[in-house]
């Protein structure tokens, strides 16, 4: 487990932030920069560890998302007030005074907020092939990855009326459109027409396994022996939760394993934010990270609340705890 950042005796912190994706990495950024003593805790498992690319980020576009994480790490080496800890927190819980969390290797810090950036985990079929591609050849999310394959043969994956939305989408990226609805499709006429206007055919043999290269995905192979030559699958059978930590620290997931927050990420816990994917805004890195800068500049603003009411408290306390009329 490897630190960057200062060494530190002391496990109270004003924040910490468990995920180090953009949108824990930025508020990290933020909050150092307002001289906040910060904990970031990442367990170097991202959602997008198999993407070849982060997309739509401007002046990022294209990056690895391991290089784009280390040149973050490397530019937060200049605030020595924030610690990058490599670590999986397996325990969140609010205690007197802000939270306490804990790693795997049994390591307890406390911090006065606390920031989950631990995101989301994509839902794939249990048919060979499909975790295998993934990021290669099987994707979630056609802004992220809808124009490397433009005008290439591409499939969408899935049944019922979420699929058939995602196929429509897909034709700003290509006019050669298949659904693949591994078994009845269960359509409406309407759905249907819509579909069929656009000549887009629907395969509803169940699927047996995805096959391909080292270059990526090359064809779908279905149960009755035929195969369907596709450059790219698309899929959306929705996501899970990246952690249960939220779930820990109090707060409530929605049916689609994301967190309902309010304004600058706040949500029903007083001093539990949440930012990046598992909160309830578009699924992009550049939105996370604003997210992560949101956040920090909330949190920022609450902990000088605290730190000024403290201070006032203080000074209006009579010396020694004598009463102001004592000669």
């Amino acid at each position: 487990m490897a630190d960057t950042g200062p060494a530190t005796d002391s496990s109270d912190y004003d924040v910490i932030i468990v995920g180090g994706g953009p949108a824990g990495l930025n508020a990290a950024l933020i909050l150092g920069r307002c001289r906040r003593r910060v904990l970031l805790c990442d367990s170097g498992k991202p959602r997008n560890a198999a993407s070849r690319g982060v997309h739509g980020f401007l002046s990022r576009d294209g990056e690895l998302p391991f290089e784009l994480r280390r040149i973050a790490r490397e530019q937060m080496a200049r605030y020595p007030t924030v610690v990058l800890r490599d670590a999986e927190i397996c325990e969140a819980r609010r205690i007197d005074g802000g939270f306490e969390v804990a790693t795997a290797e049994g390591r307890r810090f406390r911090s006065r907020k606390l920031l989950l950036a631990t995101g989301v985990l994509d839902e794939l079929p249990d048919i060979p092939g499909f975790q295998a591609f993934y990021g290669r050849g099987v994707y979630t999310c056609p802004y992220c990855d809808g124009w490397e394959n433009r005008d290439r043969p591409i499939a969408v994956y899935g049944p019922g009326e979420r699929c058939v939305g995602l196929a429509l989408e897909m034709t700003i990226w290509s006019r050669d459109i298949i659904l693949i609805t591994n078994g009845p499709a269960r359509l409406s006429p309407e759905d249907r027409k819509r579909l069929a206007r656009r000549r887009i055919p629907i395969i509803e043999t169940p699927v047996a396994a995805l096959e391909g290269g080292d270059d990526g995905l090359e064809q779908v192979r279905f149960v009755d022996g035929t195969a369907l030559p596709c450059a790219g699958l698309f899929l959306n059978l929705g996501e899970r939760e990246g952690s249960r930590l939220i779930e820990m620290a109090g707060s409530e997931l929605s049916d689609k394993a994301t967190v309902e927050t309010r304004s600058y990420e706040r949500t029903e816990i007083p001093g539990l934010y949440v930012a990046g994917d598992a909160s309830r805004r578009v699924q992009f890195a550049i939105v996370a990270a604003a997210e992560g800068a949101m956040a920090a500049f909330a949190i920022n603003t609450e902990l000088l609340k605290e730190d000024l009411a403290k201070e006032d408290r203080a000074a209006e306390e009579p010396p020694h705890g004598r009463s102001r009329e004592t000669p």
